[in-house]
């Protein structure tokens, strides 16, 4: 199975940028949907970001749509979520998720990274 190790988390200014980047171990990565999570303070686990497994297609959700960037490198076996115009509603624990190209559910989930921002 899969192993997902997310980094580059950290406390950031409003406005600023952070790109997270989520490690992966195991066999046929490219088989699997890559995502980004987040949960915020109060609120309840939501998608962020998503990638298919050969990187062209990717889907946003619409709070992070132009601001947030999600791509793979499937040499590497990471996924990277770039991260601009961040603002404190931005803040909570991330998290990498896969989901195999047959499957219907992320079953897969990495550890979590903080980010903080600041106002």
């Amino acid at each position: 199975q899969l192993q997902l190790v997310e980094s580059g988390g950290g406390l950031v200014q409003a406005g600023g940028s952070l790109r997270l980047s989520c490690a992966v171990s195991g066999r046929s990565f490219t088989n699997y949907v890559m995502g980004w999570f987040r949960q915020a303070p109060g609120k309840e686990r939501e998608s962020v970001a998503l990638v298919d497994g050969s990187g062209r297609n990717t889907h946003y959700s619409d709070s992070v749509k132009g601001r947030f960037v999600i791509l793979r490198d499937n040499v590497a076996n990471t996924v990277a979520l770039q991260m601009h115009s961040l603002t404190p509603e931005d803040t909570g624990v991330y998290y990498c998720a896969a989901r195999h190209r047959a499957g219907s559910d992320f079953g897969v989930w990495g550890q979590g990274t903080q980010v903080t921002v600041s106002s």
